[in-house]
């Protein structure tokens, strides 16, 4: 907000043109068309198309226009490296996968990615580390183990890893080829990553991170030979990605990879790749729920974390720095956790700075000590089975005793809405994608309806289109939830026609969330779109919080003037009768000759 007062301050008080030192950094904020900068810019060519008289007007367009082309510049060339990258990767998969199956064999280009990141991160930390102090020459990939050793005990409380020098990525790849024993090579580096973190604060954050990049496994073929011929072919590849100089563009380039890699093979495989990678765009839209009129948040949550997609939205939405106390979740398949600790160090997320745990988050919850939290995002899994009135413990848990009831056994998804509504602080907002399910269902789940909406817990419905996830073609829809709203009312949201089609699913277009956001905000009736619907009128409806109950869908039927339909077909009988009079006459002339 910083930039946009000053472009403003500029268009409105003064004549001076941006400072060509500054042009950098603005440039640098403009390539993100979202940012205020962006918008800034965009303010001052309304101004002069509507042709406002003020003094400065022409002068700093001149400026913003250039910088706007030079921006768009900056984004297609984003777009290109992007693309590229993409391109780059799917050969990859497609090299590589060979006999072993796509999704088993993500482990594999996720954990090298991984491998090179916390490499280049390190060597990058030590580097600049070492310049400032005077070296300019140094580099950290040339040093001697043995003189390396020196620096562990430092860079270990403040990375929280170390690497020698000999163990890089970089080098290790640089021998692979000649290297008989590369299986072996590759596991003694992973194992002693793991152990240069043992007894550090870091421990639990990257303890067991490289389990499932099994070098050993014969699923990379039969023989020491086959395998090392296929590590020595991933080694290459991930080392040929252009992700550019870490301290340029690593975390982009590294986190767009990742995302794009976790897109690819959740894609292909169905409802086991589907169930705890949410797409980015929906991801991105419950971020935005739920930072509506703020600038910064203490902590955000997720009980059913996956790969962290939706957690690290945050860090995009905000701006990592902005998420003060850090990013919290839980995930129970094991596999998964492991991903979702690598997405973090992947999006240049600290250790000190996330807190991901692994368990059952309904029967086994690890953060009490950490909540309340003031941002809670969730995609939980559908209608999953749970112990529910099986364990006698949990009527009394206080996350779920206050509705009176537990969720259905078969049905945990409200388990997991009554946990964040628990551990949602005061001010917060959790936007929680829900199973349409258990917006109308009666038995338990109506009863805890019941609880949330007279105690005015739920802020918004929001219906969503078919077919925006993977591995399940089902309209999902959002619940808002909130502690301390201004009204006794809830907004539903009809968005089950926001959506474009790209490849085989749906998604939502940058248009699409925004219109839903703006609705969300504005919180009012939008014609066919929007309802805000007193709480006693859902009372009066037995609970049923389905969005169609409350908005009703634009009437697309042809309008139709009976009158004049019915004048046309009178014309066509009488025509009709005219045609076969003049038909029954020629035949009459025929018979006759």
């Amino acid at each position: 907000m910083v930039y946009f007062l000053y472009v403003h301050s500029m268009v409105s008080k003064t004549s001076r043109p941006i400072p060509s030192s500054k042009r950098k950094n603005y440039l640098q904020a403009c390539s993100e068309r979202e940012n205020p900068v962006f918008q800034g810019c965009r303010y001052m060519e309304i101004l002069e198309e509507k042709n406002c008289s003020v003094e400065p007007i022409n002068t700093l367009n001149k400026e913003c226009k250039e910088m706007i082309s030079m921006a768009n510049n900056l984004n297609t060339t984003k777009e290109q490296e992007r693309a590229e990258l993409h391109r780059a990767i799917w050969q990859i998969a497609n090299d590589l996968r060979g006999s072993v199956d796509g999704w088993d064999f993500k482990q594999y280009v996720l954990g090298m990615l991984f491998y090179r990141f916390i490499s280049e991160n390190l060597t990058s930390y030590i580097n600049e580390d070492e310049r400032r102090s005077g070296n300019k020459d140094f580099d950290y990939t040339k040093l001697s183990d043995k003189k390396a050793e020196f620096g562990r005990a430092d860079t270990v409380k403040e990375k929280g890893f170390y690497i020698l020098p000999s163990e890089l990525f970089v080098n290790v790849r640089a021998k692979a080829r000649h290297d008989a024993n590369l299986n072996e090579t590759l596991a003694v580096v992973f194992r002693n990553i793991e152990n240069s973190v043992k007894g550090s604060d870091s421990e639990d954050d990257l303890k067991g991170l490289f389990d499932d990049m099994d070098v050993n496994s014969n699923k990379l073929g039969g023989t020491v030979e086959q395998r090392n011929k296929k590590l020595v072919k991933l080694l290459d590849a991930i080392g040929d990605l252009r992700l550019g100089e870490y301290a340029d563009n690593t975390i982009d380039a590294f986190g767009d990879a990742y995302e794009f890699l976790m897109t690819m093979y959740a894609s292909t495989a169905g409802k086991s790749g589907g169930e705890f990678f949410t797409p980015q765009e929906v991801s991105e839209l419950l971020a935005e729920i739920t930072i509506v009129g703020k600038k910064e948040v203490n902590k955000v949550y997720d009980p059913a974390c996956g790969s962290g997609s939706l957690l690290l939205k945050f860090a995009k939405v905000l701006g990592k720095e902005n998420v003060r106390q850090g990013f919290f979740g839980q995930e129970i398949n094991l596999t998964i956790y492991n991903l979702c600790r690598i997405n973090m160090f992947l999006h240049d997320i600290n250790y000190n700075h996330f807190d991901v745990a692994h368990g059952d988050t309904l029967t086994d919850p690890k953060h009490w000590d950490d909540e309340p939290f003031d941002a809670i995002v969730s995609n939980p899994p559908y209608s999953k089975e749970w112990e529910s009135d099986g364990n006698p413990l949990l009527i009394n848990d206080p996350r779920f005793s206050p509705a009176g009831v537990l969720a259905p056994k078969r049905r945990a998804d409200l388990a997991f809405t009554m946990h964040m509504l628990s551990w949602l602080s005061t001010s917060g907002t959790a936007a929680i994608v829900e199973y349409p399910g258990v917006l109308y269902r009666g038995g338990a789940e109506q009863k805890i309806r019941k609880y949330l909406i007279d105690n005015n817990y739920i802020d918004t419905v929001i219906q969503l289109s078919p077919d925006l996830f993977f591995g399940t073609p089902i309209a999902t829809c959002i619940i808002v939830l909130k502690k301390s709203k201004k009204d006794n009312k809830t907004l539903f949201i009809d968005a089950s026609a926001e959506f474009v089609r790209g490849g085989n699913k749906n998604k939502l277009s940058d248009e699409n969330r925004a219109k839903i956001l703006q609705a969300f905000t504005k919180r009012t009736d939008m014609a066919h779109f929007a309802k805000l619907v007193n709480n006693k009128t859902i009372e009066e409806s037995d609970y049923n919080i389905a969005v169609s109950t409350f908005v009703s869908q634009k009437d697309t039927r042809e309008v139709i003037d009976i009158k004049k339909l019915n004048a046309e077909i009178k014309g066509i009988v009488a025509r009709q009768k005219e045609l076969r009079t003049a038909i029954d006459e020629i035949v009459t002339d025929i018979e006759g000759i």
